[in-house]
């Protein structure tokens, strides 16, 4: 069975809007059939910049501002009636109106025209290839969200806006722990008065550089060390420098950010996948190892079956090592970290700036009290309770999100059965893992018999035992159980 789509190039008067693409050049660069199109309206949509373009236009006109769904309804009284057209700027479904429109009127009564999206002009202008970036949008969104994509990625395209300008950004990015890198702001891309300036993140964190609201922000490469002034045109490209005075700050704090942030540890931690090594994070008694050990951690968090938007609590968090790697694993969720002792708060605070995990946050409390505050999870770790277990697994295994799964650290055989007396009197469904782990040490050198050459040795030596105990609901089967019942062997 096939569905009849409607095909570009064949012209309906009435029977579909057209979302057309414009760029900051204006009808000089729209094709001939995207000004036809605009110039047979009788319905003419757009923001307040657009519609400039065209004084003379007889079409009535809807000025598009936060009025989205009454200009979706405007134009739905137009379908079959009147010609409409919405004006939108570059490419229309590149972050654009047309998500919107064509989730509200259906795709199929909505043409799409595009224009150059200001994101890939700005690319060309800097001399970049972007089939290898990672493109996001700070637009009427917060900078928490792109804050790990960033981290990850070498080659960024951001749209900002009024709010998010490239300082703002700049400032959040440095104070979540992101390293300094050379920066490309491209203004009014397209106009005559386009302008790209070459910088980096340190110096847009300083201020003193005035840009357009209609910009794009282009990351890639390392910051190269600052001139006299604070920002410079990109070689061969229209504009000014821009000055900069002052040192980085960071948001919301007035302290000082450094331009290269991040020592050799924070530098191998962008780098660094799961299982992060114990030495790198801040401890309050490194010696008596007071962490979840890297082999536990990544068996738990194997057990805890995060997604990319998990949101996830860590409770009796020490250090914050299983919460930070949860951050991680999960960039577009979030990671609520409670913990009882100060000292331990003071080293989870320096864990996540020293690893950058913009999406997770710690309060200093005794769980349960301070759970109600967040909010519902997806995933529960629990690496220590305080003799406050039932308190504990009871506002959990309330609250846990259907599909969610606990995880728990036993190190001893009473916090065992308390923990699977509790969950068994719930009625939920429990796996046990006993984790031995033996590392490998030297030995102390010695000589072989009759004093031959000396030896180098190495012996393996055990770590405590530890319990990881797995929680769900009854019908939530953890993976191995759903692919037997689906009769795999």
């Amino acid at each position: 069975m096939t569905k009849d789509v409607a095909r570009i190039g064949v012209e309906v008067a009435v029977d579909r809007i057209r979302i057309i693409g414009i760029g900051e050049d204006g009808p000089a660069g729209l094709t001939p059939r995207a000004l036809r199109l605009v110039e047979e309206a009788e319905l003419l949509a757009g923001g307040e910049r657009h519609l400039a373009f065209f004084p003379d236009h007889p079409a009535e006109r809807l000025v598009i501002k936060s009025n989205l769904a009454e200009v979706a309804g405007r134009l739905a009284e137009c379908l079959g009636r009147r010609r409409a057209v919405v004006l939108a700027s570059g490419d229309p479904n590149f972050y654009g109106i047309a998500r919107y429109l064509t989730g509200k009127l259906s795709r199929r009564r909505v043409e799409i025209v595009p224009n150059v999206s200001s994101m890939q002009l700005a690319f060309a202008r800097v001399g970049l290839p972007w089939d290898d970036a990672w493109l996001a949008s700070v637009h009427g969104r917060p900078v928490a969200d792109v804050v790990e994509g960033v981290r990850r990625h070498p080659k960024v395209g951001l749209f900002t806006d009024d709010r998010h300008t490239p300082a703002a950004v700049a400032r959040a990015l440095l104070a979540a722990g992101v390293a300094d890198r050379a920066a490309y702001v491209c203004e009014n891309l397209g106009g005559a008065d386009e302008r790209v300036t070459e910088t980096s993140l340190s110096r847009l964190a300083a201020g003193g550089a005035d840009f357009s609201p209609l910009n794009v922000l282009i990351l890639a490469g390392e910051a190269e060390p600052a001139a006299a002034g604070g920002t410079e045109p990109a070689a061969g490209l229209a504009g000014e420098p821009a000055a900069a005075a002052g040192g980085p700050v960071a948001a919301g704090t007035g302290g000082p950010v450094a331009a290269g942030t991040g020592g050799p540890v924070e530098r191998a931690a962008a780098l660094w996948g799961l299982g992060l090594p114990e030495g790198a994070f801040h401890q309050r008694k490194p010696r008596r190892g007071l962490i979840t050990k890297t082999e536990v951690r990544v068996l738990s968090l194997a057990r805890m079956n995060l997604r990319r938007d998990s949101i996830v609590w860590d409770i009796g968090a020490g250090t914050g090592a299983v919460g930070i790697e949860a951050a991680r694993l999960a960039p577009e969720g979030r990671v609520y970290a409670i913990e009882k002792n100060a000292a331990d708060m003071d080293n989870i605070r320096r864990n996540i700036a020293r690893f950058g995990v913009g999406n997770m946050e710690a309060v200093q409390g005794v769980a349960p009290a301070g759970l109600e505050a967040f909010p519902d999870p997806d995933a529960v770790f629990i690496g220590g309770s305080g003799g406050r277990m039932e308190g504990i697994l009871e506002e959990v295994c309330r609250r846990l999100r259907p599909g969610g799964r606990v995880v728990l650290n036993a190190a001893t055989l009473e916090n065992l059965a308390e923990a699977d007396r509790l969950l068994r009197r719930r009625g939920w469904e429990r796996d046990v893992t006993l984790v031995q782990i033996a590392r490998s040490r030297p030995v102390a050198a010695g000589r072989g018999i009759e004093g031959g050459e000396e030896l180098s040795l190495t012996r393996l030596a055990s770590l405590d035992p530890v319990f990881i105990i797995t929680a769900w609901r009854p019908g939530e089967g953890l993976p191995d159980d759903l692919f037997i019942e689906e009769g795999g062997r």
